[in-house]
């Protein structure tokens, strides 16, 4: 058999892939030393909110939270506290803030969303019509339009339990309110029983429909009177002729139904416009 020599292995030199360092007198590596201001004002961000978010997920749960995440962490929750917290200049005397329903979202949906609304209670208008003598009850309802269009017009929604917690009295009380107030001045207010057709009411489509087609209002005055886009308004005619043409065919609810993809509850509203629209 032939013997394997062992050969030796020459020793490579790694020093020119070595990180050089800084080395002290006595042959010792250092650490860089970082200059006398970031010793003194270092310490002074721990006075502000933001870095006393990014400590307590660092104290409290430091398993869980690396430092991206507490930074990122800390500047949402910032964001939500400005959002409700608006600065004191923005609120007049009488005015309150209200985190209200988002008015492209529904209550009963699993994403819901909130908006910060300023409400106007009390307003020097109406301690005039106070002082002038005029009911409390109709400032009252005067009162309940106005901060309905407010929230409307900064984005939010209000229904008459949100209304009945501001101005403590019961929802029935708000509603009967509202619906006289509407009454008065001929106008539907963007309210959420009226936008997501919450309540055993009619349904704001009905609504709408019953002016363009029995009252023979114009699409765009309606839809300027009830705070709907023109689109909207359009979408619930277009569905209106639908149920219509099926109905002329068949009036079975149930067929109508399964034709459309429209509920039940408003098929038979629509059918009551149909047949007010015949006669």
């Amino acid at each position: 058999m032939i013997a394997l020599l062992p050969f030796p292995i020459a020793k490579r030199n790694w020093s020119p892939f070595l990180k050089k360092t800084k080395s002290s007198a006595h042959g010792e590596a250092t650490m860089i030393k970082k200059p006398p201001c970031h010793n003194r004002y270092n310490s002074a961000r721990q006075r502000f909110l933001k870095a006393v978010i990014e400590n307590f997920f660092a104290r409290e749960f430091p398993r869980f939270f690396g430092p991206v995440i507490r930074q990122k962490v800390a500047e949402q929750l910032l964001s939500i506290f400005e959002d409700l917290h608006p600065p004191s200049s923005r609120l007049k005397p009488g005015q309150i803030l209200w985190n209200a329903l988002n008015k492209d979202t529904r209550a009963t949906s699993e994403k819901r969303s909130y908006v910060p609304v300023v409400l106007s209670l009390v307003t020097p208008e109406d301690i005039e019509l106070l002082a002038n003598g005029t009911p409390v009850s109709t400032i009252t309802r005067t009162a309940i339009a106005r901060i309905i269009q407010e929230a409307y017009a900064q984005g939010g929604i209000l229904s008459t339990r949100d209304i009945g917690l501001l101005i403590l009295r019961d929802p029935s009380t708000v509603s009967a309110l509202r619906i006289q107030y509407e009454k008065e001045h001929k106008c539907q207010l963007p309210h959420t029983g009226l936008l997501h057709d919450i309540g055993s009411g009619v349904s704001h489509k009905a609504l709408i429909l019953r002016k363009v087609i029995i009252e023979k209002k114009d699409p765009a005055a309606v839809a300027r009177e009830t705070n709907h886009s023109q689109k909207a308004v359009d979408r619930y005619l277009y569905d209106y002729h639908r149920v219509k043409t099926v109905y002329e065919q068949n009036q079975d609810i149930e067929y109508i139904h399964r034709v459309t993809a429209l509920s039940k509850y408003l098929i038979k509203q629509y059918v009551e416009v149909i047949k007010h629209e015949t006669n």
